[in-house]
C-alpha cells in the first residue's frame, strides 16, 4: 500500500486504478516466475542427485582354470579412457554369482558418484576365493588376484597400483575380500569384509569348505593356514587400509568380534562396524554404503610417499 499512497500523491486519481492493476499483475507475474524458479530448481536438484553407470557383463579367460569366467564391470558414465580411475573389487557370497552386487543401487549409483570402477567377479559356487589344493578346477585365488587383475588393467583405464585398487565382499566374499588382500599386498591397497566367514574352523561341515580344503580332521593345518583370523602377522604396520562390518544377530558376529579384538591387540588399524542385523542382503545392501564410502577415502587421500 505504500507504494499506491506514493504514486496517488503525484498522479491524478483516474490513474490510480490503472497503476495499481498494473502493480497487481506485476506482482502476479513475479509469482509465476518465481514458482516456475522454484520448479526449475526443484527438478534440476533431482536431476543432480542421478547417477548413471554402465554396466557390462562380460567373459574373462582364466588360463589356470581353463575356462572362462563372467565378469560384470561398473563403469562411470562418464568414463573417459584419458583418466585412470580406481578400481574397486566386490565379491559374492556362497552360492552366489557375478550378477549378485549389481543389483545394490549402491553399486549402480556409486560408480558415476565415486568415479571408481566396480568389478564384480563370478567366484564358483563355494570355492571361497582359494587355489584349492584338493580340487585343481578351483583356482580362484589365482583368477581374482592376478589374472583379472591384468585384465582389467589391460582393458580400462586404471590406477595400476595398489593405492587404486580394494577389495571386498559379503560372507564368502568377505573371507574372499581380507584373505586375498592380506596374501597380496602388492596389488590391493584397501580390503573390507561384510558378514564375512573371517574364521572357517568354527564351521568345519558347512558351504562346501571340506570339498576345497578336505576335511578338518584330516588337513587340520590346511585349515589353520587358511583362515583368515591366523593370518593377521602377514600384514605389515601401515600397508593395508581395513574395514570390518557385521550385524549382531549374523552367525558370523562371534567370529568378525574376535577377528576385531585380534587387530586391536596386535595394534593393526582398521575400521570396525556393528549394527542389529541378520546375514541377509537387507543388511548388505546398507553395509555397502559405507565401503564405498571407506574406499574412495583411501583412493583419494595421498599415500605417505606422496605426502613427501
Amino acid at each position: 500500500m505504500d507504494i499506491y499512497h506514493s504514486y496517488a500523491s503525484e498522479v491524478k486519481p483516474d490513474f490510480i486504478f490503472r497503476i495499481v492493476n498494473s502493480t497487481q499483475s506485476l506482482f502476479n507475474l513475479k509469482n509465476i516466475r518465481m514458482k516456475k524458479n522454484l520448479l526449475v530448481a526443484v527438478i534440476a536438484l533431482a536431476v543432480s542427485n542421478v547417477y548413471a553407470s554402465k554396466v557390462d557383463t562380460l567373459e574373462v579367460f582364466s588360463l589356470s582354470m581353463n575356462k572362462k569366467i563372467k565378469t560384470v564391470v561398473v563403469l562411470p558414465d562418464t568414463y573417459d579412457k584419458n583418466k585412470p580411475l580406481p578400481v574397486f573389487y566386490l565379491l559374492h557370497g556362497y552360492s552366489g554369482n557375478y550378477a549378485n552386487w549389481v543389483q545394490a543401487k549402491a553399486v549402480r549409483e556409486g560408480a558415476d558418484q565415486y568415479q571408481m570402477i566396480f568389478i564384480c567377479p563370478d567366484g564358483g559356487f563355494g570355492s571361497w576365493y582359494w587355489d584349492s589344493p584338493v580340487d585343481p578346477s578351483f583356482r580362484y585365488e589365482t583368477f581374482v588376484a592376478k589374472e583379472l587383475v591384468t585384465w582389467v588393467d589391460k582393458n580400462y583405464s586404471t590406477i595400476a597400483s595398489p593405492k587404486g585398487r580394494a577389495i571386498s565382499g559379503l560372507s564368502m566374499g568377505g573371507h574372499g575380500g581380507l584373505y586375498l588382500a592380506i596374501r597380496h599386498p602388492d596389488i590391493f591397497g584397501a580390503c573390507g569384509s561384510m558378514s564375512g566367514g573371517v574364521d572357517i574352523r568354527s564351521f568345519p561341515h558347512n558351504w562346501d569348505m571340506a570339498k576345497r580344503l578336505g576335511k578338518y580332521a584330516e588337513y587340520p593345518e590346511r585349515w589353520e593356514k587358511n583362515t583368515v583370523i591366523n593370518m593377521l602377522h602377514l600384514i605389515e604396520p601401515n600397508t593395508l587400509n581395513i574395514i570390518i562390518d557385521c550385524g549382531t544377530e549374523d552367525f558370523f558376529f562371534k567370529v568378525n568380534e574376535n577377528l576385531h579384538q585380534q587387530l586391536l591387540l596386535r595394534n593393526i588399524k582398521h575400521d570396525y562396524i556393528t549394527r542389529p542385523g541378520a546375514h541377509n542382503w537387507s543388511y548388505w545392501e546398507n553395509a555397502v554404503c559405507y565401503q564405498i564410502l571407506f574406499m574412495d577415502r583411501f583412493f583419494k587421500t595421498p599415500s605417505v610417499a606422496e605426502k613427501k
